[in-house]
Formats: structure tokens, C-alpha cells, sequence
């Protein structure tokens, strides 16, 4: 009984041992895991003893700060975040969490000017534009579309500002930008908490702007994208004269790519028609529309439609994962 007692101590030595012997970097990789797994009580304990090695260390703090702020503990979290967020090495994901600190202790006001010291320090950063947004929107500012505007402008690879953009223009009524955002953000996160929503979007903005005076009337209001772009899909508005459906939708979106990009027919770069006719060209397309109109108009239809063109979807599958679709810089027409 005594050597299991002195062996077992002995264990617990070396192991004790092991862990003092680690680097900074080794503990706060092995927190990090702990992080990844949910398990932020062992997070806590591990970042807590890099913070006693190197306690300047801007890194673990921002880890540890993260791990109280997922435990719910904000009081703890602002505490270990206000000295990472004050120094020179704060990136904009510190200012993010600092500014999702403030929201969750219910102190708007500080961080919205959170928000903003980071869009400051960090102008290209899609993510603060959005975070920004989403906290005005909120507490009913309406400058929330402005920021998420600038956010698409500065950092058009970022997918959230797309959704959230698309999202206040289909309420407002403007289905345009509703299509052309909520088709953006749909392909950026395509398997994204939002795709549901996104695609239930697009079905509804179709109908509505056909169904609307927008591809009747002022035009004179609109700017030269806008106008081309309504100018192509009132040429396809017959071909949906009998109503608006997955098949309908997709003769007509196919006809609309090939009349953008028509012979002779100047019209402005869009990296989301490229991506269309590419899927075009790949013989894809009727799949991609099923994809996104076919779920939203019937969901068991839609699974027919899969088991009974298993091989076409399987192409999709394999081609979406084999890319990844990011709007570029210079494709602002808003």
C-alpha cells in the first residue's frame, strides 16, 4: 500500500514537474486545445499560469480574457482585456472582444466607442465594421447601414457585412441590393448558420421585385449599375409569366448571365456573375439553383430532386469545397 502511496506521488511530482518545465508557448498551446473543446475552466487554469511567467504577454491575455468571456465571467474578462486593449500590440480581434465584453455587461456606449478606436486603428477590418453595425442596429441607430456599407467597401471579402446589409435592404423594400447582398453572403458562408435565411431571402426578393414597379419605373434614380442590372432581368420577365419556381428561376438567372455577358455588351465586373457563369459552364448551375430555391420552396421536393440526380449534386459538393468564394477590392457599386 505504501509503494502504490509513493508511486502514485512520484507520478504526480513528475507530472507537476512537466507542466512547470513547458514554455509560455507549449501551456497556451495546450489551453488553446482546451479552448477548441469548450473546456474553458482548464483554459482558465493554464492561461492563468503563463500570465505568472509573462505576464506582458498580449497574446495569453487575449486568450484568457476570451475564456472568461465564454464562461460568463465579464466582470473577470474586461479585467484582463482593458491592458491587452490599451497597448500597442492590440489587434482588431482584441477590440472585438473588448467590445463584445461591454455588450454583455450591458454598457452599449463604451462599446460602440470600442468599435470605433478599432475601425480607427483597423480601417480594413470587416469584422469591426460589422460588429459595429450589428450593435447600432440594436439600439435602433440607423447608421447601421452605413457602417455595414463601409465595412462591404473596406473589406468585401468579409461575408457577415453582405448578410447583414441584405438583410435591412430586403425589410426596406430595395429587393436590388437584397438579391445581389444576399446571393454575396450566401456563397462567402455557404454552410453558415445564415444560409437558411439567405436563401429564403433571395426567393422572396425575386418575386417581390417582379412583382413590384421596380423594373418599370424609376430608372432615372438609379445609378448606372443599378440600371443595367434591372435593364438584364426586365429582358428575362417573360419567362416568368406562369409564375416564379425553381425551374423558372433558373432558365431565367441563366439568361440573364448570358445576356451579361453577351458579345459586345459592356457591363461592370461582378465576381458573383463570374462565379455564375462559371457554374454555368461547368454544367452546374441548374444544381446551384436548386441548391438555393429548391430547399426554400420545397424542402421534400428538394430531396427527390437530390436522390434522383445524386451524381449532379455530388459535382456541386465537390466543386463548392474545392473553392472559396471572396468578393475583391475595386467591385463597389453601391
Amino acid at each position: 500500500m505504501k509503494i502504490k502511496i509513493l508511486l502514485f506521488t512520484l507520478i504526480s511530482f513528475i507530472g507537476i514537474f512537466k507542466v512547470q518545465g513547458q514554455t509560455v508557448a507549449e501551456l497556451q498551446t495546450t489551453a488553446q486545445s482546451f479552448m477548441r473543446s469548450g473546456d474553458y475552466s482548464n483554459a482558465i487554469m493554464i492561461l492563468n499560469r503563463c500570465v505568472e511567467k509573462e505576464p506582458e504577454n498580449r497574446s495569453v491575455g487575449k486568450d484568457l480574457a476570451l475564456s472568461y468571456f465564454y464562461s460568463s465571467n465579464n466582470v473577470k474578462a474586461l479585467e484582463v482585456i482593458q491592458p491587452v486593449l490599451k497597448s500597442d500590440e492590440a489587434d482588431d480581434q482584441i477590440f472585438i472582444i473588448a467590445g463584445n465584453i461591454y455588450k454583455a455587461l450591458d454598457k452599449g456606449k463604451d462599446a460602440e466607442k470600442t468599435f470605433k478606436k478599432g475601425i480607427a486603428k483597423f480601417p480594413e477590418s470587416g469584422n469591426l465594421y460589422n460588429e459595429l453595425g450589428e450593435l447600432q442596429v440594436k439600439s435602433g441607430n440607423r447608421e447601421a447601414i452605413k457602417t455595414w456599407e463601409k465595412g462591404i467597401k473596406a473589406d468585401p471579402g468579409f461575408g457577415r457585412n453582405y448578410f447583414n446589409a441584405g438583410r435591412y435592404y430586403f425589410f426596406e423594400k430595395n429587393f436590388l441590393w437584397s438579391l445581389i447582398y444576399g446571393e454575396i453572403s450566401l456563397n462567402t458562408e455557404p454552410l453558415g448558420n445564415r444560409a437558411a435565411e439567405s436563401k429564403s431571402m433571395l426567393l422572396e426578393s425575386y418575386k417581390q421585385i417582379f412583382a413590384s414597379d421596380m423594373l418599370g419605373a424609376g430608372f432615372e434614380k438609379k445609378n448606372d449599375f443599378e440600371k443595367k442590372f434591372l435593364t438584364a432581368l426586365k429582358k428575362q420577365q417573360a419567362v416568368l409569366d406562369n409564375g416564379i419556381t425553381v425551374e423558372s428561376l433558373t432558365m431565367m438567372r441563366t439568361r440573364f448571365i448570358l445576356d451579361w455577358y453577351a458579345p459586345n455588351e459592356e457591363k461592370p465586373e461582378l465576381k458573383l456573375f463570374e462565379h455564375q457563369q462559371l457554374l454555368l459552364r461547368s454544367g452546374l448551375f441548374d444544381t446551384y439553383n436548386q441548391w438555393i430555391f429548391g430547399v426554400t420552396e420545397n424542402v421534400t421536393a428538394y430531396q427527390n430532386w437530390i436522390k434522383n440526380n445524386n451524381t449532379d449534386y455530388a459535382a456541386f459538393v465537390k466543386f463548392q469545397q474545392s473553392r472559396t468564394f471572396k468578393m475583391p477590392q475595386g467591385q463597389y457599386y453601391h
